[in-house]
């Protein structure tokens, strides 16, 4: 049986350790939707579209990866694409319990909704967007931590 799961997160930008964890999930599920979310409360630095089409690129080696933008609740997301799983990175134990809430919460509103937890590799357990973010807004170098689309991206941006 092939399961159809979901990754979401705003992923402004994505980074090498969210590749990391849809190349690991493309290897146990089916089809991986990387829901890219808009979030109302954040002041993104790429646009909704442009982070779709960033994830798009950055995993254009994986064939049952689809990038997909949305707004909304995350369980009526997974529900309108059949989906039972969603997948859910936690760098430590700062990250758990607010996951393990997360995950409570969406099971009540689509029942049946299941959460994986995918801890991140080790080189990147440090990492995050904001960090990203963070040094790319002080001149810093990101090489190292950004798919090759999301660096032309930050260039072009400058």
């Amino acid at each position: 049986m092939s399961y159809t799961v979901i990754y979401a997160g705003t992923f402004d930008p994505i980074t090498n350790g969210h590749l990391d964890i849809i190349e690991r999930a493309t290897k146990l599920f089916g089809k991986v939707i990387v829901a890219v979310a808009k979030n109302p409360g954040k002041q993104p630095l790429f646009s909704l579209e442009e982070r779709t089409q960033l994830v798009e690129q950055s995993c254009a080696h994986l064939s049952n990866v689809q990038a997909v933008g949305f707004s909304g609740l995350l369980a009526h997301f997974a529900t309108l694409h059949n989906a039972k799983t969603l997948i859910r990175g936690i760098r430590g134990s700062d990250d758990i319990e607010y996951e393990i809430q997360l995950a409570q919460l969406n099971e009540k509103q689509a029942a049946g909704l299941e959460t994986v937890f995918f801890p991140p590799a080790v080189e990147w357990r440090y990492l995050s967007s904001t960090m990203v973010r963070e040094i790319y807004r002080h001149q810093g170098d990101v090489t190292q931590f950004v798919p090759a689309p999301v660096l032309k991206a930050l260039k072009e941006k400058e």
